[in-house]
């Protein structure tokens, strides 16, 4: 948990993976629900390299996927942890 809590607590962090979370901000079909590492970075105004590490933190917390296709790299949530994260957060044992 601590993992996931750190990882959120960066304010950009945090927004990347709402918009990874939101499945928003893609160029693709309304059917695919990832978003490219560049299209992530085009609302930041960051560099790519930074939006780039901050993947890598989503990515070792175990919040999000990443899958490589080509030369992109396409971003999801994993929605196993945020099931992980809820029953932490109502108090329920596993």
């Amino acid at each position: 948990m601590a993992r996931v809590f750190k990882a959120l607590s960066d304010p950009t962090r945090l927004a990347i993976y709402e918009i990874i979370r939101s499945g928003g901000g893609g160029t693709y079909s309304e059917a695919e629900v990832e978003n490219s590492i560049s299209e992530i970075a085009a609302h930041f105004d960051v560099s790519l390299s930074t939006v780039s590490h901050h993947i890598k933190e989503l990515r070792n917390a175990d919040l999000i996927r990443c899958d490589k296709r080509g030369q992109t790299v396409y971003c999801s949530p994993n929605t196993e942890i945020l099931e992980v994260v809820e029953r932490y957060v109502r108090g329920v044992k596993s």
